[in-house]
C-alpha cells in the first residue's frame, strides 16, 4: 500500500528505476488513480514518461522502440513503467490527446530534465476545442465499464473525465485531480466526495449507488462539457507543431537537453 503521504519517498525509488532504463528517460510522473486523486489501499502506482532513442535507432532498418513497458512488485505493491520516444510523444501531443498532457503536467514528478520542462511549456499551444472529444469519449468508455460491472473505479472515472474536459474548456487549463476539480468546477453531485472515500477501500469495489440517479447526472455533465466545448476560447487545431518539430530535433541532437 502506498498513500498520498509516502508517495514523496516512493518517488525516489521511481526515479532510480527510471534512470536505469537503457535510454535516457526526460521526465517520468505519477500517473493514473494518484494523479487524479482517489487512490485505494491496494492500488498501483502508474508510471508514465518519455525516453530518448539514439538518432541510430531511427534511420535503420529495425523498428524503433518507441513504446516500454516495464512492471515490477515492491513490497507487495504492483508498479509499472511506459515510456514513448520523445518523437512519438511529441506527435501524441499534436493528437489532442489528454492522457499524455496529463502525463506531461502531473505535479506527482519523478524524474525530470530540461527537455521535460520545455515540452510543459508548448502544452498550452496544443489545447484545442478538440480535446473535448478525448474527455467525451473517455467518459463514455469508462461509464460502458461501470454498467458492465458496477464497479466504483470506472465510475469515478467517469466523473474525472468529464468534470476534467469541462474545466478544459472553460479555463484552458489541464486538471486532472477529482477533488480539486469538485471545488473549481461546481458541477459535481454532492455524493461524489463519497465515492472517493468509499474507492479507498478497494481498488475493485462495487459502488452502491442509484444507477438511475448517476446516470441521470452523467448524462447532464456531458450536456456541459459540450456546451463548455461550444462556448470555449481554444482554437479549432493546435499551434504548436513547428515549435515540438525543432524541440524534437534539437533534444536528439543536444545530450545537455535531457539533462
Amino acid at each position: 500500500m502506498i498513500t498520498d503521504a509516502q508517495l514523496p519517498t516512493t518517488m525516489a525509488d521511481l526515479s532510480a528505476v527510471a534512470a536505469s532504463e537503457p535510454d535516457p528517460v526526460l521526465f517520468a510522473t505519477v500517473s493514473g488513480a494518484h494523479l487524479y486523486g482517489f487512490p485505494s489501499r491496494d492500488s498501483d502506482v502508474d508510471l508514465r514518461g518519455v525516453h530518448l532513442l539514439p538518432a541510430q535507432a531511427l534511420v535503420g532498418l529495425r523498428e524503433p522502440e518507441e513504446t516500454r513497458t516495464r512492471m515490477w512488485v515492491t513490497d507487495g505493491v504492483e508498479m509499472d513503467l511506459v515510456t514513448h520516444d520523445l518523437r512519438k510523444f511529441a506527435r501524441l501531443m499534436l493528437r489532442r490527446n489528454g492522457y499524455v498532457l496529463e502525463q506531461l503536467l502531473s505535479p506527482l514528478v519523478a524524474r525530470t530534465s530540461e527537455a521535460h520542462a520545455e515540452l510543459a511549456a508548448l502544452a498550452p499551444e496544443v489545447l484545442t476545442r478538440g480535446h473535448a472529444h478525448h474527455y467525451r469519449g473517455f467518459a463514455r468508455t469508462q461509464w460502458r465499464l461501470h454498467e458492465k460491472t458496477r464497479e466504483l473505479k470506472p465510475l469515478l472515472y467517469t466523473f474525472r473525465a468529464l468534470l476534467t474536459g469541462i474545466h478544459l474548456m472553460r479555463s484552458g487549463q489541464v486538471q486532472a485531480h477529482l477533488p480539486t476539480l469538485l471545488a473549481e468546477t461546481g458541477q459535481a453531485p454532492s455524493y461524489v466526495p463519497e465515492l472517493i472515500a468509499a474507492k479507498w477501500e478497494a481498488e475493485h469495489g462495487g459502488s452502491d449507488v442509484d444507477h438511475a440517479r448517476v446516470a441521470a447526472d452523467i448524462e447532464a455533465l456531458h450536456a456541459v462539457l459540450d456546451e463548455a466545448a461550444t462556448a470555449s476560447a481554444l482554437p479549432e487545431v493546435p499551434a504548436a507543431y513547428d515549435a515540438l518539430h525543432d524541440l524534437v530535433v534539437r533534444v536528439r541532437l543536444d545530450a545537455r537537453l535531457v539533462l
